[in-house]
């Protein structure tokens, strides 16, 4: 027995008519087109994100990401003995030629810095403070410890986590910082004599 198929008639666009010709023979021809779909939504937009791509790779990675700048390096110096006899912003009270050097360094960087003060801790320039008769030599290793303890979080309220750190400070005042700072921390005048520490700040 004969299989009978039945085939689904083929889609066929519909044309629209688009004007008139005549033939070769004199006779009018009609011209007709498919309909066909328009551009999708948007094409417009693509278009013009495509002619911004150097890269066909461009398309799919989208905006590039925006990178911060790398935080400024803090200065961080510190306090002495010699000292006005009345209350001061902190940057004035020091009077030792050491720290005038050392504030002189700071201010030709234009770095931000604090002031390593024993009494203190860690102190802004500008905060007002009375003159004091602490240090950190006639501490002992307890006190200094926690000492370091409290400048350490200190620095991580006042000062930017990724910020280099330039320590002008003996040894007495660096050791309790420098296990928790050594990754971003330097100090340039270390192991240098007093006299040697004048000349540095004054050829930087």
């Amino acid at each position: 027995m004969a299989r009978h198929c039945i085939r689904e008639p083929r889609y066929v666009p519909p044309v629209q008519r688009i004007g008139e010709q005549p033939d070769l023979f004199g006779g009018p021809t009609l011209s007709h087109v498919a309909e066909r779909k328009g551009p999708p939504k948007g094409w417009q937009r693509q278009l013009q994100k495509w002619g911004r791509c150097t890269v066909m790779a461009d398309l799919e990675a989208g905006e590039p990401p925006k990178i911060d700048p790398a935080p400024a390096p803090v200065i961080l110096v510190a306090c002495v003995a010699a000292k006005l006899d009345r209350p001061a912003p902190a940057r004035a009270l020091y009077t030792s030629p050491w720290f005038q050097k050392a504030r002189a360094y700071v201010e030709r960087q234009g770095a931000p810095w604090f002031i390593l003060s024993a009494k203190h801790g860690l102190i802004a320039p500008e905060t007002v403070i009375a003159p004091y008769d602490e240090t950190l030599g006639a501490m002992k290793a307890g006190a200094r410890r926690l000492w370091g303890a409290r400048v350490i979080e200190a620095m991580a309220a006042q000062i930017d986590a990724a910020a280099p750190l330039i320590v002008l400070a003996g040894r007495n005042y660096r050791d309790p910082l420098w296990p928790s700072i050594e990754r971003r921390a330097s100090a340039p005048m270390a192991g240098l004599g007093i006299g040697q520490q004048l000349a540095w700040l004054t050829t930087n």
